[in-house]
């Protein structure tokens, strides 16, 4: 089927802009937006909750060879799953993006791609997915295989509740929970406290991100935290980051019973209040920058938690 809906002058509006994707053959093109190669910051904030997980644990056990295995499958399995999740998530809402000026442009509600053809390539990439998995603990097979009711359902939250982010940060956040299984095989309370807190931040995100569909999503109905909290988006986005700041403290603290732990996430935190003092709610262009600007946040948490058991190698 040609690609003859979308071209390089209209790709989607939150896309990379002559990104690589629009350099690639035309009939392979709407496969990949399907999968959002050409917006990769959902990569980004999908894999890092995995290294986080990585390096929390790494703060009672320290790091292993295995850590990098880890850490590579983690991010294989991100591509693989975003791209998954994306397609899934287009398939049903494709009716929904055809009437919202962001989404429009996407393969399923521009024509490009069938709905055959898009289930299809859902499953090849679930079982790009299923291969990674098959090199991980059994414990973090079953609680990986557990997320499987929460991707089925996050599309249909939208249409039901005003919280789909919350719904989002459950999911986005649950490899946290695979990797850290995978290196210690055992949850623990820190590591749950862990998990809230970066469902919090997922919500605070969420909701920036949001902000640019508010008026599309108001007339076909669609709900988002960004609407519900209306003309106070700022304060509760301030206070999803708050949550999440405390839970992850107090997950530092339980996990060493030491208040110093809390400088690990300084840099974390100093993000999310630079974010929520930039942040204007009707200002699209800089919302969808504030969101992708979690990546940064993501790494600085990364690198926060690592520091601690890089510096006891030296």
């Amino acid at each position: 089927m040609k690609d003859n809906c979308v071209t390089q002058d209209q790709t989607i509006k939150d896309s990379v802009q002559g990104g690589w994707v629009e350099h690639m053959p035309a009939p392979m093109r709407p496969y990949l937006r399907l999968s959002r190669y050409d917006r990769p910051i959902g990569f980004w904030l999908l894999a890092l909750p995995g290294w986080i997980g990585i390096c929390f644990a790494a703060l009672s056990v320290g790091f292993s060879s295995a850590d990098v295995k880890w850490a590579v499958l983690i991010g294989i399995g991100a591509v693989a799953m975003r791209g998954a999740g994306c397609t899934y998530n287009d398939i049903v809402d494709r009716d929904l993006d055809k009437q919202v000026e962001r989404t429009a442009l996407r393969p399923l509600p521009a024509g490009s791609v069938t709905v055959k053809q898009a289930w299809l390539w859902l499953v090849m990439q679930c079982l790009v997915g299923l291969a990674v998995l098959a090199f991980f603990p059994r414990l973090a097979q079953i609680i990986a295989l557990s997320s499987v009711v929460l991707v089925t359902a996050y599309p249909f939250m939208k249409r039901i509740t005003y919280w789909p982010q919350a719904w989002l940060g459950l999911t986005f956040n649950w490899a946290v929970l695979v990797a850290y299984t995978a290196k210690t095989g055992a949850v623990s309370l820190p590591l749950f406290l862990l998990y809230v807190g970066l469902v919090f931040w997922t919500i605070g995100y969420d909701t920036i991100y949001a902000c640019q569909d508010v008026e599309d999503d108001a007339l076909i109905g669609v709900k988002s935290t960004a609407r519900l909290f209306g003309k106070r988006t700022k304060l509760g986005v301030g206070l999803c980051y708050i949550a999440s700041l405390v839970l992850i403290g107090y997950a530092l603290f339980v996990m060493s019973h030491n208040v110093y732990s809390l400088l690990y996430a300084v840099p974390f935190a100093l993000h999310l209040f630079w974010q929520v003092w930039k942040f204007e709610p009707n200002n699209a262009k800089l919302c969808l920058s504030l969101f992708k600007s979690n990546r940064t946040a993501g790494l600085l948490l990364v690198f926060g938690l690592a520091l601690p058991s890089l510096a006891n190698l030296l």
